[in-house]
């Protein structure tokens, strides 16, 4: 793409003006509206389509978990950032089932920001350091807590290469023309990987391969 179009939402005036000096650095960056709430964010994401929409998690009116579920609902083709203070696996885990794409802390903006993006823009997900051991903590105690190995081992190779794709965000067409294979055949390599890992939807698929490090 020529020019990446981002909304940025963020209810602290000072901190969105940052991002926004950060993000407009880049060549071909292009900050097209700001919000200051969760629904101002979803009414100027679906006035202006960008293709990038960074959001606050704690945000009035409506969080930056139900705005990002409004988007992915109504503008599926936005990739969603979440940016925030905390780390804590719940956000994490909520923010990714709404649909997000990427996770970044607050206090690593400056460092993670702009890889972030670009690997959103690219249609990768991305998690700042931080997130990603808080997810794989969280997956190594719920793997004990349930009295079982790692079911990942169990996928073929095949599945693996689909596993990837399906985390980094392609569409079933997509991953048949990168495989060389029908779509028929990817959507049965993703229900078997689903079944083996004992996953439910896409989003799940993305928080695995966070927790397995096979995406960032």
């Amino acid at each position: 793409m020529d020019t990446l179009h981002i909304v940025l939402a963020d209810d602290h005036t000072l901190f969105r003006q940052g991002l926004r000096r950060v993000l407009e650095e880049q060549a071909g960056w292009h900050v097209v509206a700001e919000a200051s709430d969760g629904a101002e964010a979803v009414r100027l994401v679906l006035k202006h389509e960008p293709h990038l929409v960074i959001l606050d998690i704690a945000m009035p009116r409506l969080n930056g978990v139900e705005a990002t579920r409004q988007i992915a609902r109504r503008v599926p083709d936005v990739r969603v950032l979440v940016v925030s203070m905390y780390s804590d696996d719940l956000y994490v885990t909520q923010a990714l089932q709404a649909g997000a794409h990427g996770f970044v802390l607050k206090d690593s903006a400056d460092a993670d920001l702009v890889r972030a993006v670009r690997d959103l823009a690219e249609g990768k997900s991305y998690f700042s350091p931080a997130v990603s051991k808080v997810v794989l903590d969280d997956y190594v105690r719920h793997l004990a807590d349930r009295g079982i190995t790692d079911r990942f081992d169990a996928l073929s190779e095949r599945e693996r290469e689909v596993f990837q794709l399906i985390a980094e965000g392609h569409s079933n067409k997509e991953i048949a023309g990168l495989l060389n294979v029908s779509p028929g055949t990817v959507e049965t390599h993703r229900a078997r990987i689903m079944e083996k890992l004992d996953v439910h939807s896409a989003a799940e698929i993305v928080l695995y391969a966070v927790r397995k490090g096979v995406i960032r």
